[in-house]
């Protein structure tokens, strides 16, 4: 049998491909990795290679498509503007200046200090912290408003969910949050809080979360449609 290719070659250029099998898999399933634009194809259990690269090429145009439909990558870089709670921020290399720590807000800036080499990973930093404490506060008023305790609270770089919440109170929310209007925050975060008596998506659960915030279907719109912008920054 012939080794399996790491890259598939399109007309946009060679992308990595990574092929999988998976014992419950009942067909082939093809997607993009949301992290290195890799084309991912699982495989049921006894389908051949063979198989696997005919479906390959048969879907090429899908393929092709789904990649060129994904927003541009912005990488953090001095003169790049990104938005923080939905607000457009440039990001502004300022030196050594001492008294504002390694990053802070100033008139639609976000200025970073120290070297510039390190300065994506220092925007990334602020903004997971400024995340942490934007949503810890917005968690700690609506647990409040229901009566309800929150026992921690934790950001991560999570690819799948914006938010979860554990059955002793444990909140987890994607740091990428920071990034969307404000109004989006508050949905994501009244979703995990509703939680917190209801641990379903009934019809409480959401009457609860349209009571947090008013408007809910329509962040949780934004959402779908943003989704792969907001995991492109970075």
């Amino acid at each position: 049998m012939s080794a399996i290719p790491e890259r598939i070659a399109l007309s946009s250029g060679d992308q990595p491909l990574r092929i999988v099998r998976r014992r419950s898999a009942r067909r082939f399933i093809l997607r993009l990795d949301d992290e290195d634009d890799a084309v991912v194809l699982t495989l049921p259990r006894y389908a051949s290679f063979a198989a696997a690269l005919r479906f390959l090429e048969d879907n090429r145009g899908w393929i092709e498509q789904r990649l060129g439909e994904l927003p541009p990558r912005v990488a953090f870089a001095d003169g790049v503007e990104i938005p923080i709670l939905g607000v457009p921020h440039v990001i502004r290399h300022r030196g050594d200046r001492s008294g504002h720590g390694a990053a802070w807000l100033e008139s639609g800036t976000l200025c970073v200090t120290g070297d510039i080499r390190h300065l994506a990973r220092r925007v990334t930093d602020f903004l997971r912290e400024l995340a942490r404490r934007e949503l810890g506060l917005r968690a700690r008023a609506m647990a409040a408003a229901i009566g309800r305790h929150v026992l921690r609270i934790s950001v991560r770089d999570t690819r799948t969910r914006w938010g979860s919440c554990a059955h002793d109170g444990a909140l987890c929310f994607s740091w990428r949050l920071i990034l969307a209007p404000s109004a989006v925050v508050d949905y994501v975060v009244a979703h995990e809080i509703a939680h917190l008596k209801h641990m379903n998506h009934g019809a409480r659960f959401w009457r609860a979360v349209e009571d947090l915030a008013p408007g809910s279907s329509a962040q949780r719109s934004w959402l779908r449609r943003n989704r792969a912008r907001l995991l492109r920054f970075g």
